[in-house]
Parts: structure tokens; C-alpha cells; sequence
């Protein structure tokens, strides 16, 4: 009986050892064979820690370049807006379904003022960037939500260009987002100037109880899904570890930044990680928070709540 007991327990342990054998081969052909396009910048420190491992397969865009990948089709996996890739969905210009939230609201607002407080705001011109984007749409959001009533708001084309308003105009008071503002930070130190800010996400949480929005996110291509989804489910299951490295393991993940040229230095990278509000979350949970953020601005998701298809689940 004893004999019998013992080549039972030997045969499950061999079992066991073989599904564990198979579940790290499939997950290992995945990240092997599966294709990633991203921006740089703070949506591509999502995934870093595999663009590290398997560089061949990940390449990175320029923001404006987004859209003709989506119609390429040729990555299995693009990072990107939630809310460009719900429009071109919507228009038929995209077959991707969102996968997971990978990041949510890199935005704040700074000044050379010291200690800048939401009262500050009040009456103050404020200088934002990406006028018509859903990022302008969440900070005024945002501001209204918590009664702040800016003199008046004007835009510049993109983050970089606020940056160099903040570091030269001692007065200004502007929308940025990380990681420029943690390099203007650094920046300013070396000139004897410091500058102080205001999370959006901070009042957001205020108004709303919300951590941030849905900012960017992970998509997957329609025939990637129907010609291996077992492979799908691996990567994601190892795209959610390499989020969470960049907050376990940030040191780490900013050096990879600096290796790969996503950010220009690991210094800024590391500091400016937390700012990201990197966090992932498969698309079907983030469902409800997502529609919550189409109804601030729903033409900048094409005009209405995504449809359910849009939604990748297992």
C-alpha cells in the first residue's frame, strides 16, 4: 500500500512539473514571438522590462505616428491612448481590441511659485497643452470638479513646450506631464529655482474618488487573438509583472529606460516613475471607468461609450 502511495505521489509530482514545464514554454514562445509598437516616453516604461529582454520585437513611434500603425496592422500589440484607439475602432480604422490600462494620467500642474496651492489657481492664467486632446478635457475637468475657476486657459502644442514655459517665466503657471516635469525639476535645482506642483490625478481623487483615469493602454490585434490566444494570455499574464516592476523594482526599470533611449537619463527616469501612475488592468475591469472618462469628452472616443466588442476578456 505504501509502494502504491509513493508512485502516486511521484506520478502527480511529475505531472505537476510537466504542466509547470508547459505553462513557462508557452509564456516563453509568447514574448518570443508576439510584436510591440509603443510611443516613448511614459507609455513605453510599462513594458520596459520586456522591450529589455526581447528588444527585436518591440519598436518605438513617435506620438503621431500611432494611428498608421493601427492601420498597418503589423505589431501584435500596440501601446497607445485608450482614447485613440476607441476612435479608430468606432471609425473602423482599427481592429484592435483593448487588452489592459497600462497607465493612468501622467498630468500636473507647476509653477516657480512656491508651494503652488489650488487657491493659487483661482483667477490665474493657466497655460495647458494639446487644446481638443482628452488630457486638456481631464484637467478642466478636474478643475471645475473642485470649484477652481482659472482667469483664463491658453495651449501650447505639446508637454515640452510648457516645460520651457515653466523653467523661463518665474510667473507662469502651466499643465505638464511626467516625465518633463521631474527633468524641469532637475533642471531648475541646477539654476537655484524650484518648482512646486499639483497632481491632476490629486483632484481628481478629490472630486471623484477615482485613482487617475484611463490614460493609455495596451491593444491587441484581432488576428493575433483568433490565430493564437493562448499565446495572448501569456503575454499578458507577463505584461502585468513588467508593470509592476515599475513600482517594485524602479531603479531597475529605469535603467533599462536609459539602455533602451525610451527616457534620456536613468536619473530622471526613476524619479519621475511614480509620476506615471503605471498600473495594470485588464480592459473588461477597467470597463466602468473608462466609460466614465468617454462621458468628460466623448468626442475624443468618437462620440459615444466604446462598444463591448472593443473589450478583449478571456
Amino acid at each position: 500500500m505504501k509502494k502504491m502511495i509513493s508512485v502516486i505521489l511521484a506520478l502527480v509530482m511529475a505531472l505537476s512539473l510537466c504542466a509547470f514545464a508547459s505553462a513557462e514554454e508557452n509564456t516563453d514562445s509568447a514574448l518570443i514571438s508576439l510584436t510591440v509598437t509603443s510611443p516613448s516616453g511614459a507609455p513605453a516604461l510599462a513594458l520596459s522590462v520586456l522591450a529589455d529582454q526581447y528588444p527585436a520585437n518591440y519598436t518605438y513611434i513617435a506620438a503621431d505616428e500611432i494611428a498608421a500603425a493601427f492601420a498597418k496592422k503589423e505589431a501584435d500589440f500596440i501601446v497607445a491612448p485608450i482614447n485613440a484607439g476607441a476612435k479608430l475602432y468606432k471609425l473602423g480604422k482599427s481592429t484592435y481590441k483593448l487588452a489592459a490600462v497600462v497607465t493612468w494620467g501622467n498630468l500636473f500642474i507647476a509653477s516657480q511659485k512656491a508651494d503652488l496651492k489650488q487657491e493659487d489657481l483661482n483667477g490665474a492664467s493657466v497655460v495647458l497643452f494639446g487644446e481638443n486632446t482628452i488630457n486638456a478635457s481631464m484637467v478642466l475637468y478636474a478643475l471645475e470638479k473642485n470649484g477652481i475657476k482659472p482667469g483664463d486657459v491658453s495651449y501650447l502644442a505639446s508637454a515640452s513646450e510648457t516645460q520651457k514655459l515653466l523653467l523661463n517665466d518665474a510667473d507662469a503657471i502651466v499643465v505638464t506631464a511626467e516625465p518633463a516635469l521631474t527633468a524641469a525639476k532637475i533642471t531648475a535645482k541646477k539654476d537655484e529655482k524650484a518648482i512646486s506642483s499639483i497632481a491632476v490625478n490629486e483632484l481628481l481623487k478629490q472630486a471623484d474618488g477615482d485613482d487617475g483615469y484611463p490614460q493609455a493602454g495596451l491593444f491587441v490585434k484581432e488576428d493575433t487573438l483568433k490565430k493564437d490566444p493562448d499565446a495572448v494570455k501569456a503575454f499578458m499574464a507577463a505584461a502585468k509583472e513588467a508593470c509592476e516592476s515599475c513600482s517594485a523594482d524602479a531603479g531597475k526599470v529605469a535603467a533599462i529606460a536609459e539602455k533602451l533611449e525610451i527616457l534620456p537619463n536613468a536619473k530622471v527616469a526613476e524619479a519621475a516613475l511614480p509620476g506615471c501612475a503605471i498600473r495594470f488592468m485588464a480592459a473588461k475591469e477597467a470597463k466602468e471607468l473608462i466609460e466614465k472618462t468617454v462621458a468628460v469628452d466623448p468626442a475624443q472616443f468618437g462620440g459615444e461609450v466604446p462598444a463591448d466588442d472593443f473589450y478583449y476578456g478571456e
